[in-house]
């Protein structure tokens, strides 16, 4: 849900959740990595002038989320939101025969969900839309909600009032609000974090490279 006026924010608490984990670690997810400097040194700039509010440490690379997949699983799935790697190749498959062509991104202006602040992305062709009807064809998204593209900054660590939010991207100059940057995509990862490491770092297990289905 984005942000909205005079509402508070909801706080991640520093903690294990056994209750979502049960013990596993790697969750996994299909993702876009964001290795362009310039706009790392952007995002970078970002989270410095939210730095007040943002919840520390933060390990986690800057990405695009996809499509979430869950707990990754060599034996059956026993639990709802696990994800075997039987699914991922099928995944893997049809990824590959739909064989989509590089593309690009735009980014767009700062936002926030009530528990993360975030910079949206612009898809106008809705090309991530088509690759997750595709993905979603050999499993169902994980907590799945409206979809929306976006580089998360970070997760709020107290109840604050959006006001204060809302304000401090008000005070962002002109080009930090709307930046003028566009993504070029040329390959999808298939990744996972150790979910019991808050925020902790990305790893990609399989790059998928757009247009060139021989290498894949």
């Amino acid at each position: 849900m984005l942000l909205k006026p005079s509402t508070f924010l909801v706080p991640t608490t520093i903690r294990d959740y056994p209750e979502w984990h049960y013990g596993r670690q790697n969750y996994a997810l299909w993702y876009l990595e964001i290795n362009d400097p310039k706009l790392v040194h952007y995002l970078d700039m970002l989270r410095v002038h939210f730095s007040d509010f943002l919840l520390e440490p933060n390990n986690r690379q800057y990405h695009i989320t996809l499509f979430i997949c869950g707990f990754l699983t060599h034996e059956i799935k026993f639990h709802s939101d696990d994800f075997s790697f039987n699914e991922f190749e099928l995944q893997k498959r049809i990824l590959i025969k739909e064989n989509f062509a590089p593309f690009q991104l735009k980014i767009g202006s700062i936002d926030s969900f009530s528990s993360a602040l975030f910079v949206e992305i612009q898809d106008n062709k809705n090309i991530l839309s088509l690759i997750r009807q595709k993905l979603g064809t050999v499993s169902n998204e994980i907590a799945a909600l409206d979809y929306c593209p976006h580089i998360t900054l970070g997760l709020y660590k107290k109840s604050y009032s959006s006001d204060l939010i809302l304000q401090k991207i008000s005070e962002l100059s002109v080009q930090y609000q709307h930046a003028e940057f566009e993504l070029k995509v040329e390959h999808l990862t298939f990744g996972y974090y150790d979910a019991q490491a808050l925020q902790g770092k990305l790893y990609s297990y399989r790059h998928l490279f757009l247009g060139d289905s021989c290498c894949n």
